[in-house]
């Protein structure tokens, strides 16, 4: 390994603590999207602290920080942290369980944001040993449409200077504290959500002749949907429309006027997606018209596909091999999950890497999402230490 690897490494070893209390901190005060404002804050300053020089409030609550290295004309490079935490409320016993309740760091956001202080703390303190300009994007809202990757670039994120590259990791469960998964391409699913709203006649359940089911239009719906999939996909292309919520308030004898359908379209290819909107609102329409009734369709547009520039991708590859050991760096799967580091990389050369964060021992740990997610807190060595090594060998 190289010197300059091992002086990164032993300064992840060095800050550590400091992060984790950091990653801590922030775990037990979660914000949700488009209202972190007290993490920006608290971010700013660290940032201060740090004697790096930033700027807030950017596309909402984000921040852009700028570490400048020997000639910072020659390069740049981004590296990105989202912020937001989801509306779940947490379940785990440990001393910096969520103070505020509903509100969790459930996808790992907090490590993100802690990792990316580290490096910055780390590439600050070598700017000496790398050409160019260090980008930090921590950015808010990325669970919450239409996110805020597309603010923040919308207010100028990445101009003056525009990043050659940027990079983000997102903590993946199933690899364990000191590995790190990458895939070429098309990684991770494009996004949408569709609202259906059936228009039938109520009335009572014991004469339905008397009335137009939209329950039973409803159903209909969610059947016919299947076939998009079934048979309208191309099998090459990964698709999924899924129905994950149906609202008729009637009661046991009450046919109600209206039922309330609502999913999500998830696909790889854009022509093909525009499609399955289409789709959408034909086969609903139709299904309620032949049954009597009405529908209105809504599909909100979301994020578009993540895909990681395959030269970049390749490249980084190679250079976390020479960190972490090439047995530590795995392959990753195309996931139907969705992100909207994905609009970063429609405008520069991207790539979104996984940090394992399970306990060794066990090789998994709690999926994301859920009540009772945690992390190998040893994960934020590793996290830190990567980008900081990842982003001095690609500027050289």
């Amino acid at each position: 390994m190289s010197d300059l690897a091992n002086i990164i490494r032993l300064k992840s070893e060095e800050y550590y603590s400091e992060i984790l209390a950091i990653r801590r901190h922030i775990h037990r005060h979660p914000e949700l999207s488009k209202l972190e404002k007290n993490t920006m804050e608290f971010i700013g300053s660290k940032l201060s602290e740090y004697g790096i020089q930033f700027k807030d409030n950017v596309g909402g609550f984000g921040i852009v920080g700028l570490i400048e290295g020997r000639e910072p004309q020659a390069a740049c490079l981004a590296l990105r942290a989202d912020m937001d935490a989801l509306p779940i409320n947490e379940t785990n016993e440990v001393e910096y369980r969520s103070a505020n309740p509903g509100v969790m760091h459930a996808c790992g956001h907090d490590v993100h944001m802690a990792c990316l202080l580290g490096a910055a703390k780390i590439l600050n303190s070598i700017r000496e040993n790398f050409r160019g300009t260090v980008k930090l994007l921590f950015q808010p809202s990325e669970e919450t449409y239409p996110g805020g990757a597309i603010q923040m670039i919308q207010d100028g994120a990445l101009e003056n200077p525009k990043p050659d590259f940027v990079i983000g990791q997102h903590v993946f469960p199933f690899f364990s504290a000191g590995q790190a998964g990458f895939r070429k391409g098309m990684f991770m699913a494009s996004t949408d959500e569709f609202f259906i709203t059936v228009k039938g006649k109520g009335g009572h359940g014991a004469m339905p002749q008397t009335t137009i089911d939209p329950i039973l239009i409803a159903s209909h719906i969610v059947v016919a949907l299947q076939q998009i999939v079934s048979r309208n996909a191309n099998p090459l292309v990964s698709t999924v429309v899924t129905v994950g919520k149906f609202i008729g308030e009637g009661r046991t004898n009450v046919i109600p006027d209206t039922v309330r359908l609502e999913g999500t379209v998830r696909t790889f290819d854009e022509k093909w997606r525009s499609r399955v909107h289409e789709l959408l609102k034909q086969i609903a329409s139709g299904t309620a018209e032949a049954m009597g009734g009405s529908c209105d369709v809504v599909v909100d547009r979301g994020y578009p596909y993540v895909f990681n520039n395959e030269g970049l991708t390749d490249r980084l590859i190679e250079l976390s091999g020479e960190y972490l050991g090439e047995t530590n760096i795995k392959p990753m799967e195309q996931k139907m999950g969705a992100e909207d580091f994905s609009y970063f990389a429609q405008h520069i050369p991207a790539c979104l890497y996984g940090l394992g964060i399970a306990d060794p021992a066990s090789g998994t740990g709690p999926n994301l999402h859920t009540a009772g997610f945690n992390v190998d807190e040893s994960a934020l060595k590793t996290g830190m230490g990567l980008m900081a090594w990842l982003a001095v060998k690609l500027m050289g």
